[in-house]
């Protein structure tokens, strides 16, 4: 009998990149502006060393680029690609879990959106626009060259 291995699927291999605590925390810090390493250090509390290596890995897999912005001394620093911005609903709806289930009535830090509102995140289907919830999806098809890798 064959042995069966996990699943390979695309949240695994996302992980793999961005899954990481100092990673998700990098990506939070230049979402909000934040682009120069020592400030993405201060804010994150992250080791030098470790940070270097997560910026490296966001740099290598296409989520962040690195910018020169000063030639003496020379100085950089890092911004969104196109797939990085991509990762804004995946760290709001972190955000707004944490939000929800640690700290309840008094989280840290709240959006208000352009309508005026309390921004909330929500995941709808962009044909239908109806909210997502766990039961209405189910697994068109799974190549089987990806099942127990």
């Amino acid at each position: 009998m064959d042995s069966v291995g996990p699943r390979e699927c695309s949240v695994a291999r996302t992980l793999e990149i961005v899954g990481e605590k100092w990673s998700v925390l990098t990506l939070r810090e230049v979402f909000s502006g934040v682009r120069r390493f020592d400030r993405i250090q201060a804010n994150t509390g992250a080791p030098r060393d470790v940070l270097t290596r997560r910026l490296r890995t966001l740099i290598a897999h296409g989520v962040l680029e690195r910018r020169q912005y000063s030639e003496r001394p020379p100085r950089y620093e890092y911004r969104l690609t196109s797939a990085g911005k991509e990762l804004l609903p995946v760290l709001l709806t972190l955000q707004q879990w944490g939000d929800r289930h640690l700290y309840g009535d008094e989280p840290p830090l709240t959006y208000e959106h352009t309508c005026r509102e309390t921004f909330e995140a929500l995941l709808v289907c962009a044909s239908c626009r109806e909210p997502v919830r766990p039961r209405d999806l189910q697994i068109l098809h799974e190549h089987p060259e990806h099942v127990g890798r």
